[in-house]
């Protein structure tokens, strides 16, 4: 069997952690089966639904790496979604009912106090004639629900292994509103049969309505896919995912962050499996290893700190050919291979990079305090060529010229080498600013 897979977002916001990672794993399971990945455009509610935020989806897998093979759009299948309703309509597995929210409500209230499950009593199928037509007269215009068989419905999910609902203690769902516009349970349906999809990957808290999709797919004649119910993710202390970059957008985590993109796909594809979270420069490797047994049904955490930790990891092993475009677009005109090898292991974002490029190259303006103690500093400079050792050999000496030690050997030549009392390291520092321009600094408005 040929694997086809969706991720469908709706576009009425921007793109975040969870349903990202729901994106990401469908699409490496879709690439590791060598299956096809659908990008489909949940836009059936034109009031909420903004091209912008349509634009931002595409921009954020693209940034992730996640292509696509096709692409649609809700909107433009209304008719499709028509004749598959007419059908649920005559075989009576689709019915009208009057009921508004308010008496609704009071029914589930009435059952909840009589500590009966607040399930739909089926009331609208034993309607009269007359009562309808006294309801249309009143100018209600009915909801639409689907009615379940009362029989089990059962699935083997590939990370929840075997699950089992009763029909019978299930409520009839709500597929078409007042309106006469369809909700997202039975259009998502139609798609998947219609588009052939075999497998679908959500977060759990949708397990229930599988449930009631498995009773739509047999009644319109098809073949429910294989599912596949990932554990929502928490922050790292259990809680609710909201706090620091849990609730940033993707494009949040790129253009206020300054992200890279695999340090958010080594996270989210390795989180809540048993498979090592390490850092990787590609989607190859996460690709050729994923395997859905290897998920659990345990709530995964998402760390920020270790999001961090392996995003500084990542830059850390990237050639300078990788960054090297990247780099100018932040100003660095003229960068070299042999600034980026010195700055890389010491920046936990690629934008840091521009801090040591500022001092290294200048201007700056030497912030010199103690004219006397920068003069002896001056006269037991290195000689040339400079290295990472050169900053130890010149302060070694310092210390032996002058007797100072500590914070009071160490600060005066940062401030007077980079106008601040804090920075980059000084032993990466020094080789990059060179002899001659370190000799000018610290000779600034010397008499």
């Amino acid at each position: 069997m040929s694997v086809k897979v969706r991720f469908a977002p709706s576009p009425t916001g921007m793109l975040h952690i969870g349903n990202v990672r729901t994106a990401l794993i469908t699409w490496l399971f879709a690439r590791n089966q060598g299956g096809s990945y659908l990008l489909r455009i949940d836009d059936t509610d034109q009031e909420r639904s903004k091209v912008e935020y349509e634009q931002a989806i595409e921009e954020s897998l693209t940034w992730l790496g996640l292509d696509w093979d096709d692409k649609a759009h809700q909107r433009k299948r209304l008719d499709k979604y028509e004749a598959a309703i007419q059908k649920l309509k005559n075989d009576g597995r689709l019915y009208a009912c009057y009921e508004t929210a308010e008496e609704l409500n009071l029914k589930r209230k009435s059952q909840l106090s009589r500590g009966k499950p607040p399930i739909y009593d089926r009331a609208a199928l034993s309607l009269t004639k007359d009562q309808i037509s006294k309801y249309e007269t009143e100018g209600r215009s009915p909801h639409w629900r689907f009615k379940l068989n009362d029989e089990p419905i059962i699935w083997n999910d590939m990370v929840r292994g075997e699950v089992k609902f009763d029909g019978a203690l299930l409520s009839d769902p709500v597929l078409i509103r007042e309106d006469g516009s369809p909700l997202y349970h039975l259009c998502s349906v139609i798609d998947d049969i219609d588009f052939g999809i075999t497998h679908v990957v959500r977060g759990e808290d949708h397990v229930s309505n599988t449930a009631m999709h498995k009773q739509m797919f047999e009644a319109l004649g098809a073949k429910a896919p294989e599912f596949s119910h990932l554990p929502l993710i928490s922050d790292a202390e259990g809680g609710k995912l909201s706090k620091r970059l849990g609730a940033l957008s993707v494009l949040d985590l790129r253009d206020k962050e300054g992200l890279e993109p695999m340090a958010v796909n080594s996270l989210l594809a390795r989180m809540g499996s048993s498979d090592a979270i390490e850092p990787f420069l590609s989607l190859e490797p996460l690709v050729k290893n994923f395997d859905f047994t290897r998920f659990s049904r345990g709530t995964p955490k998402f760390d920020t700190d270790e999001l961090m930790r392996l995003n500084a990891r990542i830059l850390h092993e990237k050639e300078f050919s990788a960054v090297k475009s990247r780099l100018e677009e932040l100003g660095l005109s003229g960068v070299t291979e042999d600034f980026w090898l010195a700055v890389r292991p010491n920046i936990e974002k690629l934008r840091e990079a521009k801090d040591w490029w500022d001092v290294a190259n200048g201007p700056v303006k030497p912030e010199i305090e103690d004219r006397a103690y920068i003069d002896d500093a001056v006269s037991v400079l290195p000689s040339s060529p400079w290295n990472e050792n050169t900053w130890k050999e010149w302060t070694d000496a310092v210390k032996e010229k002058t007797g100072r030690k500590g914070k009071d050997l160490f600060m005066p030549l940062r401030k007077a080498l980079t106008g601040m009392g804090h920075g980059p390291e000084l032993a990466v520092l020094l080789p990059l600013i060179g002899p001659e321009k370190a000799k000018q600094r610290l000779e600034k408005d010397a008499a």
